[in-house]
């Protein structure tokens, strides 16, 4: 692998990740990315298999730059409807609110782990980066993976995770500190106490593993960038700062948030979907609490939200929204992806005399 501050790891102009980030984004944000000479990444975890090969031909088509797409290695939840229906239950209020409808609740859960299916897709289009949150896949699905070639990376929230990702194979681990946005990649342990900033882990991280380590979580700035590779970084990974980007599918709702005062107030909860995730703080936290006692495993908790976000959404509220965002928004510009790129880049020239 190569040195430190190498672009090398991805075959691309600049060592920056385009965090993938289901919900808020599809292929074309990824495209732009490539053609600004980052490394784009398209979100699998809530595709089903003819939906991601939808997307890979598109983003294929669209680019001959490396790529990533990322999948979910969690365990499918135990169906619960007496759980499931509790949480209902607690947000009928919110439902009668905004005149949202109940049997509009989809069965299931909307998120699936990495399978067959996938290995069978990526082995049609084998991209350079394949990238996995909560661990990775079992041994075989993953040997899959590197039969295709691609560069496999996987989130640590600590450093037994990223030690534990080296020896099961990964070639180069995501340090996400608790800054992040989105889903906590926890997967040894639940406990929120054992996780660190990023410019914690990251040093600690890059200490402890002989493979690179990728900076994700707070990077929104080329003066974040220039700190996470003088800690030690291979690379860096980088989402919210792209949430206001054209090419990204972010929502009105989501995008006047992150342009008013409320972007600074973000807070981990598993009101949306049962798991850990970084969102800007809005009235169903406040009122419910972020770590509901009634909230389905994840990613069943998901089914409620979505009618109940819809019919707020189409009255112009945020309320019962999941306004996903990192701790900081304050450099989320609305430019274009590759005017975001450039302005993100702009950190590494500093480090480009240390390059082997």
């Amino acid at each position: 692998f190569p040195t430190r501050r190498s672009s090398d790891l991805f075959g691309t102009s600049h060592p920056l990740i385009q965090a993938p980030m289901a919900g808020v984004q599809d292929w074309r944000l990824a495209a732009a990315v490539c053609a600004a000479g980052g490394l784009g990444s398209v979100p699998a975890g809530m595709l089903d298999a003819a939906g991601l090969e939808q997307q890979l031909a598109q983003l294929s088509a669209a680019t001959n730059s490396p790529w990533n797409v990322n999948f979910f290695c969690h365990d499918s939840p135990a169906p619960n409807p007496e759980g499931e229906q509790r949480w209902v239950e607690t947000l009928r209020p919110y439902y009668d609110e905004f005149g949202a409808d109940p049997s509009a609740i989809p069965e299931g859960p909307s998120r699936k782990p990495f399978d067959a299916d996938c290995a069978a897709v990526l082995a049609q289009f084998q991209p350079a980066v394949v990238s996995f949150h909560y661990g990775l896949p079992e041994a075989s699905l993953l040997d899959r993976v590197k039969a295709t070639g691609a560069t496999v990376l996987s989130s640590a929230t600590t450093v037994e995770e990223a030690l534990w990702l080296q020896a099961q194979g990964a070639d180069a681990v995501i340090a996400q500190g608790l800054e992040a946005g989105g889903h906590r990649g926890h997967f040894l342990s639940d406990d929120l106490s054992r996780q660190q900033g990023t410019f914690s882990l990251l040093p600690q991280v890059a200490d402890a593993v002989s493979i690179p380590v990728i900076a994700a979580g707070g990077i929104a700035s080329p003066a974040g960038v220039r700190a996470a590779m003088a800690l030690g970084a291979t690379a860096v990974q980088v989402g919210t700062a792209y949430l206001l980007c054209p090419e990204a599918t972010t929502k009105p709702v989501h995008r006047e948030w992150l342009n008013s005062d409320r972007a600074r107030h973000t807070a981990l909860t598993t009101a949306f979907s049962g798991r850990p995730a970084r969102g800007m703080v809005n009235r169903l936290m406040h009122e419910l609490g972020c770590f509901p006692d009634t909230t389905p495993a994840f990613p069943l908790a998901g089914n409620a939200i979505g009618p109940l976000r819809a019919a707020a959404e189409a009255q112009g509220s945020g309320d019962c929204s999941p306004l996903w965002a990192g701790q900081n928004a304050s450099d989320c510009r609305e430019d274009s992806a590759a005017m975001i790129t450039a302005w993100l880049a702009e950190g590494f020239d500093s480090t480009r005399s240390g390059e082997a």
